[in-house]
């Protein structure tokens, strides 16, 4: 994916008062600016011209740039998630922070590099994920997250070929595609073939990134009579990253922590509701 869309140029505006003729010129031709460029002489031979034509170039490259920045968000599907700043690092058991933090560089991308966290219920595996997507659509990458439920019951679902393959490169077209949940459900052989069909088109060229609470030797479980498991498996796993996260259940603790607080408003409610009756 590249770093800045294709519609606009590769240099990022400048809030500096500095800038070059040629600059001026290629930010004009990427961003399509004919009639301005069909009076470049006018503009080279006033200072003052210059100075505001580049003012002018700078508001439209910000502004396309968030443009884009706000559709690639709400095309991707993050929903809400905690920022990684929040995460509790001491809660689990096991996690490799140092891997996790190094992951949100997206490195991983520049060699289509899979990432797969591993762990029960619970522990962060999506929040990590949405993570991990959030900052790749800052840095001008598309992505896209789904469940793996939700995915594999879509394409599953459609009756013709033609169907099916547009519903397929829509989830193989982004440049990281986050599937959640793998191994909460079993699926038939047509759901494992999919996967593997998906799987395959995005095999050395883009990102994927897995949540699961399956070990890979588990997967059986998951496609328990599909003959393409192990090449599943084996296509995740070439020049993948894998992260397992151990421990209890975050969403539990908090539960249990906003339970304990609603008891002790609750108790504090009584005896002020006591002190007051008395009192009178």
């Amino acid at each position: 994916m590249a770093a800045v869309p294709n519609t606009l140029p590769k240099t990022k505006p400048r809030t500096d008062a500095t800038f070059t003729l040629a600059e001026l010129r290629e930010q004009a031709k990427a961003l399509r600016l004919h009639g301005l460029l069909a009076h470049w002489s006018e503009i080279t031979a006033d200072p003052e011209s210059q100075r505001r034509v580049h003012q002018w170039l700078q508001w439209e490259l910000a502004e396309r740039a968030d443009r884009s920045l706000e559709r690639r968000l709400r095309d991707a599907h993050l929903g809400q998630f905690k920022p990684l700043a929040d995460f509790d690092w001491n809660w689990p058991r096991e996690v490799d922070r140092a891997a996790i933090e190094e992951l949100m560089g997206l490195q991983f991308l520049q060699d289509a590099t899979n990432v797969v966290l591993v762990g029960p219920n619970g522990v962060g595996k999506s929040m990590c994920a949405a993570n991990l997507g959030y900052q790749a659509v800052l840095a001008g990458h598309t992505v896209l997250f789904t469940t793996a439920g939700q995915m594999l019951s879509e394409l599953a679902a459609l009756d013709s070929d033609s169907a099916l393959r547009r519903r397929l490169q829509r989830y193989a077209t982004p440049d990281v595609l986050l599937i959640d949940e793998v191994g909460y459900l079993s699926y038939s052989d047509r759901h494992a073939d999919l996967l593997f069909e998906l799987v395959s088109r995005r095999y050395l060229s883009k990102s994927t990134v897995v949540t699961t609470n399956k070990k890979f030797a588990e997967w059986n479980q998951v496609f328990p009579s599909a003959a393409c498991v192990v090449s599943l498996v084996d296509r995740l796993m070439h020049r993948a990253e894998v992260v397992r996260i151990d421990g209890e259940s975050y969403r539990q603790k908090e539960a249990e922590e906003r339970a304990a607080q609603r008891a002790a408003a609750r108790t504090a409610a009584t005896r002020a509701r006591s002190t007051a009756k008395a009192r009178a």
